[in-house]
Order: C-alpha cells, then structure tokens, then sequence
C-alpha cells in the first residue's frame, strides 16, 4: 500500500507538460490496493486517533467546520453536515489517478473534549463534545505550505491543453462535482497552489482542494445537490457521449462549466482510462464504504461509477472504429 507524508505526494513527481517545469498538477500513480481505497493518500498510520480537543470553530465557507487536535498531536478540520462522505470518497480516486489530495477520514462518532462557544456547528457536537458522520481533513505538513494568493483558474495555469489537466476536468464531471470555483471567484475559490520544499528549488503543486460538492445531481442553484445516490444514477446516462466518435457531448452543468467541459479531447479520454480502466468495483466499494455509504448506496454509488466509465471507454473504442 502507497503511503504518503503530508497533504500531497511526496515521492519524485513526474512532471507535466507545462510552462513551469517546477509546476505539478499530477505524477505517474504507483501500484494502487484495495487497502489504499479504504485509506487514501494518508494511509492507515495517518488516520485521526482519539481523544480529540477542541481548537476553534472555523467559520470560513458553508458547512459547519471546527479545528482539533487529535492523540498524535495532528492537527485536523472536522466538517459536518452533507459533505462528510463525497469529499473522503474524491480523495480516494484523486489519489489512485494520481492527483493532488489531502487525507480525509470519515469518522463515524468520537467525542471532542474543551468544546466551547460554537455557533454554526452547535447543532452537531453534544454537550459533552459527542459527535457522529465528521470528515476529518488534516490541516497542515511540515513540508508542504498553500502559497497564498496564488489560486488559479482553469483558463488560466501552467497545464492548459495537457492531458493532465483534461483529465481533471473529466473527473470533475465523472463525480458531478458542480462546485467548480476557482481564483475568479476570489476568497471562494477551491484551487490552490503548494510549495514542497526540494533541494533543487521549491516545487509547486497545482490542486483543485474542495470535492464536498459531489456525487449527486449537477446544474444549476434550484437543481444541484451532493450526495445523493437517486439523483447521481439519474444522471449518470448523460454523463458522455459522442455522434461522430471524436466530438464529445458532456452532460455536465456547474460553476466554470463551459469551461470545464471545453477542450477536452478523445486523446485526452485515453490518457484517463490509463489509470481510470484498471480500478476494479471491489477498490470503488472500499472506498464508498470507508466514506461512510450505506450498503444501498454503495451499490447504487459503483454500478452509476462504473457505467460513466464504460462511456469514456466507448467514447474511446468508437473513436478508433470511424479510423
């Protein structure tokens, strides 16, 4: 099983095709294991450990969130209420295809003890710092730091017309992550960028950091939602398609969407099913059911994953027939 130090992949990254060869936005992912779907990027030895102490309420963004310290002294933002699940499940796919990704947990119950002064996350932590369905989201690494000020667009990065860069965007749609703001939506932007330190120069590490906003219906305000299994089948026969076997036609509607869905190529779909072809239904059940899916939805969640990915895989094999 791959385990890694810190928010993101610390072994030597492969790097992009990109303007800045000190830029990263994905490296060459290893030997995946089912162990690693049930763990993602942090792996067993980094999962939070009780008992939890209180640090702060985080008010920032709109979910309910509260900083702790956990028994190793790590330090983790515990977010409640709807994204507890998507979020930990992104992680574990971002990471088998070889993106950026911080550990997430779900942690189903624990108590987090000094608790004092909540407002928004009140309504989630008991009396005596009782709580139940968390993500948990290890905050920071010695060797890693967010460059602030730096979020990017996809319009505007080092990764423009790469394949690593379409291929993000493919799995943005795959898992109808309609939350897709970047550095033009100012403080609400989801993309960061990194620096890990290395002895030749510092390296930057492109991530698109907020996946709560996923598995569920796409669209607009009155349509969209998160973690919904009915909702995400139903949409899952417009994912992608094709009429002339190189045009690709993408169900998709979200924040940047003409943007998200533009310029991506078949050549683009291949290099995804790479890495995408490989991953088996019992490495997507691990990681429904580390991120605290109920068996229906496990089964709902990897039959609707699997299918989006037989379409890219269509998309690819009608492309090589009208050749």
């Amino acid at each position: 099983m791959r385990t890694l130090i810190g928010c993101f992949f610390l072994a030597v990254a492969v790097p992009c095709t990109a303007s800045d060869n000190k830029a990263l936005l994905w490296q060459q992912p290893g030997e995946i294991t089912v162990a690693d779907w049930i763990w993602g990027p942090g792996g067993e030895a980094r999962a939070p450990q009780g008992p939890f102490v209180f640090v702060e309420e985080d008010l920032k963004g709109t979910n309910p969130k509260i900083k702790v310290r956990d028994a190793k002294g790590e330090q983790w933002t515990v977010k409640f209420g709807g994204e507890d699940h998507s979020d930990v499940f992104a992680a574990r796919l971002l990471f088998a295809m070889g993106y950026a990704a911080q550990p997430s947990y779900f942690v189903r119950s624990g108590v987090i003890t000094g608790v004092h002064g909540l407002k928004r996350a009140k309504v989630f932590v008991g009396k005596q710092g009782e709580f139940a369905y968390a993500r948990f989201k290890l905050r920071e690494s010695k060797k890693m730091a967010r460059v602030e000020g730096s979020d990017w667009s996809w319009r505007n990065n080092p990764f423009v017309g790469t394949h690593e860069l379409n291929g993000l965007k493919i799995l943005m749609m795959l898992l109808s992550n309609w939350d897709a703001k970047d550095s033009r939506d100012g403080k609400g932007s989801n993309t960061a960028v990194y620096t890990k330190r290395d002895p030749d120069g510092d390296e930057l590490l492109y991530s698109f950091d907020d996946w709560g906003a996923t598995l569920g219906k796409w669209g607009g305000f009155f349509s969209r939602d998160k973690w919904d299994a009915d909702g995400y089948s139903q949409q899952t026969r417009a994912f992608a398609s094709s009429s002339d076997g190189q045009a690709i036609r993408w169900g998709y509607r979200g924040k940047h969407g003409k943007d998200i869905t533009s310029g991506i190529r078949i050549e683009d779909v291949r290099w995804l099913l790479t890495y995408l072809s490989p991953v088996t239904d019992e490495e997507l059940r691990a990681g429904l059911q580390a991120s605290g899916a109920t068996a229906p939805q496990i089964d709902a969640y990897a039959h609707s994953i699997r299918e989006r990915i037989s379409q890219l895989q269509r998309l690819s094999q009608s492309a090589i027939a009208t050749h």
